[in-house]
């Protein structure tokens, strides 16, 4: 049998649960006993509360994808039906491979066991033999950096510590594909670099990565795909910085308009309700100007490999107008992985002009400059009558030992002091620009 180039497939998937009210009353085991006698039952109205409508959702093997949405959207009924808590009500899954999750913080621990007790049970509740499992209890506590704590329950850990020890399990179980559900946001900034650094080992290993976030950014940079999930339905799938945009546009929108953000998922009955579908605005009309393409170039083409601190690199911007641009303003930002600001420019500041109805902006970098680290450029389409934003992400690699961000035009003198060579010429070691080269 052929082995499926897709990890998860989901197919008009339906889940909806009964809610029950019941009359509000206070009885007695007595009470009960006597109504039950009598043929007397409390009454109690049932509903289904529809979490998911349908949902078609392909991911495909070796994948990250991130799934974004508002709260109460359905995102984690989504991650629960894929790792098997959930049943669909309707529709069909089909998973192809060994899955590791990380959902509730501490979902699956004993509070009464330590925590070399719970990586045991764990790995063994995930698939791993016992011998397995011991096999790797070294690697897996020293990754927790737990250190005396492992031997201690549970139930005395900090969140963050929790945290630690669900992630190192979750990981070090050869899974073929990891659900995660928000849980690194409770880490110190020293264990979300080494969460990221593991999890993009597992990118480069071919593994499949499911990661339901409220942090743009990081979908932006980080994932291959995303899924934005809204009222139950799947509304939009495709490249990260296509769909965060959108879902940017839409809450902006719904701010504006100060609507409530009700979740969809909680309203009563099981059909699809076109109202709930549209309970987030649809994106705003398209403004005065919009950008048609967005690329990113360099010398030897795109930017899906690594770069390097001295590549030069364009960055190209699409654009059309109703009518002539007077009024337009093309902003460039440059971030870091944090979503920190590193640079900020603006075609009207530095090269004021009227733009045709229709082309292209170019804006040349000689040279990155940037050192290693994942970096998001965004532009921005100001006018009068609103504005419209693309981003995309890349990558640089390390090429020296340098620490920072970026790499400036630089080279070394040494000088001697010495009286018997005080008239010899300055020695330069190492001379570099800032892409490193020699002059």
């Amino acid at each position: 049998m052929q082995e499926s180039k897709d990890a998860i497939i989901l197919k008009d998937v339906v889940k909806s649960f009964r809610k029950r009210t019941i009359r509000g009353e206070y009885t007695t085991f007595k009470s009960e006993l006597v109504r039950w006698l009598r043929g007397q039952r409390q009454s109690r109205d049932a509903s289904l509360i529809t979490a998911l409508r349908g949902i078609d959702l392909t991911i495909p093997r070796g994948k990250t994808v991130g799934i974004i949405g508002r709260n109460g959207s359905g995102k984690s009924t989504l991650l629960k039906l894929i790792t098997g808590i959930y049943t669909p009500t309707s529709g069909t899954l089909e998973i192809n491979g060994r899955i590791s999750a990380l959902l509730d913080l501490g979902a699956g621990f004993h509070p009464d066991f330590s925590g070399r007790e719970n990586i045991l049970i764990n790995g063994i509740i995930l698939g791993m033999t016992r011998a397995e499992v011991r096999a790797r209890m070294d690697e897996i506590i020293a990754f927790s950096e737990l250190g005396e704590f492992i031997d201690e329950p549970v139930r005395t850990y900090s969140s963050g510590m929790y945290m630690r020890l669900a992630f190192a399990v979750a990981t070090h179980v050869d899974p073929d594909i990891l659900i995660i559900d928000e849980i690194l946001a409770v880490g110190d900034e020293h264990f979300s670099k080494k969460s990221l650094a593991k999890m993009t080992e597992f990118k480069r290993q071919g593994k499949t990565i499911v990661l339901v976030t409220h942090d743009l950014s990081t979908v932006e940079r980080w994932c291959d795909l995303a899924a934005w999930i809204d009222g139950g339905y799947v509304r939009r799938v495709g490249k990260p910085s296509e769909i965060t945009t959108e879902y940017r546009q839409a809450i902006s929108l719904a701010e504006a308009q100060s609507a409530a953000f009700t979740p969809p998922a909680l309203t009563e009955g099981g059909g699809a309700l076109p109202e709930v579908h549209a309970a987030v605005p649809e994106v705003e009309a398209a403004p005065p100007v919009r950008l048609t393409g967005l690329h990113l170039s360099t010398s030897e083409g795109g930017v899906e490999r690594e770069l390097s601190p001295e590549d030069r690199m364009e960055v190209l911007v699409d654009f059309t107008s109703e009518g002539t641009c007077e009024d337009v303003e093309f902003v460039v930002a440059l971030k870091g992985a944090d979503g920190q600001l590193l640079y900020g420019t603006s075609l009207r500041v530095e090269e004021p002009r009227q733009l045709p109805s229709s082309g292209r902006v170019r804006l040349v970098l000689e040279r990155l400059s940037l050192l290693a680290g994942a970096y998001t450029l965004q532009v921005t389409a100001r006018a009068a009558g609103g504005s419209a934003t693309e981003s995309r992400a890349f990558q640089v690699g390390a090429t020296e030992p340098e620490q920072g961000v970026f790499r400036p035009a630089h080279r070394w003198v040494v000088e001697s002091s010495s009286p018997s060579v005080a008239s010899s010429q300055p020695t330069d070691v190492s001379p570099r620009l800032a892409g490193g080269g020699h002059r």
